[in-house]
């Protein structure tokens, strides 16, 4: 899967793109006026909030793995402090207020074409707040780590493994 494929056109002269090589890897170039596209990676924040020994995780309600379960996640925007948008995540899923204590890991690997190129997940707790799933989930639960649902994502399944 080519990390170019949606860029077709020149976004300062509107010329059609060709590929050529430019600092080591093919990339879309502009003939006309010389730009040079650069994809950049999506960065993800998860956050891992445990509470009397049980793992906060939310449902998802969109593809893929749309009624599987994952940590309440997603992507940091353009400018945002990622412990800030791990934060945001977590209140739009599960309409818990948390607090970022650290990082626990950094996982490369995209998973699926939409998804992340990085994850970084934090470490949480709740500071406030009442349990109610929110934004792109459907339900938001607390579970025993011996008797976790069937989870999306290979990088919750890692964080909850290692941590």
């Amino acid at each position: 899967m080519s990390l170019h494929t949606e860029v077709n056109f020149c976004p300062r002269c509107g010329t059609r793109l060709e590929q050529a090589v430019c600092f080591g890897q093919e990339r879309p170039v502009c003939p006309a006026c010389g730009y040079i596209h650069f994809a950049d990676p999506k960065v993800a924040v998860a956050v891992l909030v445990e509470q009397n020994g049980r793992v906060l995780l939310v449902r998802r309600v969109n593809a893929p793995f749309r009624g599987l379960w994952t940590l309440p996640a997603g992507f940091v925007n353009a400018g945002e402090d990622p412990a800030r948008a791990a934060e945001r995540e977590c209140k739009e899923e599960t309409g818990l207020s948390v607090r970022v204590n650290r990082v626990l890991d950094v996982i490369a690997g995209r998973e699926h074409p939409r998804g992340a190129d990085f994850v970084i997940a934090y470490l949480a707790e709740v500071i406030s707040g009442e349990l109610t799933a929110g934004d792109d989930a459907d339900q938001a639960a607390w579970f025993d780590r011996d008797r976790l649902p069937d989870l999306a994502f290979e990088a919750t399944r890692k964080i909850l493994a290692r941590f």
